[in-house]
């Protein structure tokens, strides 16, 4: 979504209107680019920064770098749509092979997390005054600030996580009977954090959701209702784990593509929601979407619902190669309101990293690194990327891994260790932890994934 142009920019094109006929100059900062600071979110202990820069002249700008200084004590932590050098308490950001060039009158943001308190200054875009720097509009809590707030990923002022855990264990189960094991809910193994139930299905009217027990499903178990599934998700409540409804799969063919199915898709899933007692959604759309329009259906859908809504995604590794693809932006696009990212890494092939200097083979640690570092340095938070995996032998046509691997790739992205030859450019401490297809599978594979991962989750920073 383009961001809108600076305050400063908009002033001066109200004088140039009104004093133009006069012959009056503008101000020569008024003619080139200009940089404009908002802090968006403020904890106390750290914020959440945003620069966009404005091309206020008549020539495109091909490239861009914007240099500012932090109080001593105040440290940067993750950063999207940017690339960062740092020396000392000056740190200076360029821009991404994808937004290095604004035409007249456009703009281009990036963001950063800090800890501690201040703000940006003696700010300088392509080695001139930013000019349109503004004070920061979010004012201080009102309420004390959390005792331990994470240093690198501080939560945001409204997080849409709920009681969430930092470090997540997610597992899909099945409204199906397939070769998997059958699973009554409250069977799912106590290492899963949040549990996707597979699958809501689309009805006669374009973006519209349905629901129900499968009736084969219900048969191997030897009955099993409505009324068995909506306890079981009260049981799992009662655990501190949290069910969402997942919308798509491989066959899935809900489709969201104008106004009227993004309002058919919000009112639907919502009815899901209280009914059965779901926590969030999770968008598992295989073949397609909108994201314009899922944008809108998944901010109504919260609307309706409250901040204690789970958005999560589950795109295949192909929809997170590039932040202009579907399913990218639509992360992007609602990253403020977004849970959580668990691409699946398998099923895939060989694909380019964050570096884009080699194919990396599916079913190793550095495929799995390589392919979650485009999504931390091209956007999303490390709180909202997840890693997506198969739960062993069924699971999966392709990239198979033992979960000592999954724990190694975890390890590399969370604290620079047991990397293979990818290292990528910095540690991401809040990586948000693992997802895997499937509880069911795992359970018929003697619950290795859960076993191994779960625990391991536990020790990361």
């Amino acid at each position: 979504m383009k961001p809108a142009r600076s305050l400063v920019l908009s002033l001066v094109t109200a004088l140039a209107a009104t004093l133009g006929a006069a012959g009056v100059a503008l101000p020569a900062f008024a003619a080139g680019p200009t940089a404009s600071f908002v802090k968006t979110a403020d904890w106390g202990s750290g914020w959440e920064g945003k620069y966009t820069i404005t091309n206020g002249g008549s020539s495109t700008i091909n490239g861009w770098s914007l240099a500012f200084d932090l109080p001593s004590g105040t440290t940067l932590g993750s950063y999207w749509d940017a690339l960062l050098t740092s020396a000392g308490q000056r740190h200076t950001f360029t821009n991404r092979s994808w937004n290095g060039t604004i035409a007249p009158g456009a703009s281009v943001s990036f963001g950063f997390l800090a800890s501690g308190s201040g703000s940006p200054s003696g700010c300088q875009l392509n080695g001139a005054a930013c000019g349109g720097v503004t004070p920061p509009t979010t004012p201080p809590p009102t309420t004390p600030p959390p005792t331990t707030p994470p240093p690198t990923t501080p939560p945001p002022t409204d997080p849409p996580t709920g009681d969430l855990p930092k470090h997540l264990l997610t597992g899909y189960w099945h409204n199906f009977d397939n070769p998997a094991v059958e699973l009554r809910l409250r069977d799912v193994p106590n290492e899963y954090d949040l549990v996707a139930v597979a699958f809501a299905e689309a009805t006669a009217t374009p973006g519209a959701l349905t629901f129900g027990i499968d009736p084969g499903l219900a048969a191997a178990l030897g009955g099993y209702t409505d009324a068995d599934f909506i306890a079981d998700v009260r049981t799992l409540h009662s655990r501190g784990k949290r069910v969402i409804l997942s919308v798509g799969g491989e066959t899935g063919r809900v489709t969201v593509n104008n106004a009227a199915s993004a309002t058919a898709f919000a009112d639907t899933a919502a009815a899901l929601i209280a009914r059965y007692g779901f926590d969030g959604i999770d968008i598992d759309l295989e073949n397609g979407l909108n994201p314009t329009y899922m944008a809108q259906a998944l901010r109504a859908l919260r609307a309706k619902v409250g901040s204690s809504l789970i958005i999560a995604m589950a795109p295949q590794t192909i929809d997170m190669q590039n932040p202009a693809g579907g399913y990218f932006k639509l992360a992007l696009d609602i990253k403020d309101i977004l849970t959580v990212v668990n691409t699946q890494f398998y099923n895939s092939g060989a694909m380019l990293g964050c570096d884009q200097n080699a194919a990396y083979g599916q079913g190793t640690v550095n495929f799995i690194v390589a392919l979650a570092c485009i999504q931390l340095e091209a956007g999303l938070r490390p709180d909202q990327v997840g890693l997506g995996l198969p739960a062993g032998p069924g699971a999966a046509g392709g990239g198979i891994v033992a979960p000592n691997v999954v724990n190694a790739a975890l390890d590399c992205l969370a604290r620079g260790t047991n990397c293979g030859s990818f290292r990528p450019p910095r540690t991401y401490p809040g990586i948000r932890g693992a997802m895997t297809w499937s509880v069911n599978w795992d359970v018929s594979n003697g619950n290795g994934f859960a076993n191994a991962v779960g625990p391991h989750l536990d020790t990361l920073p």
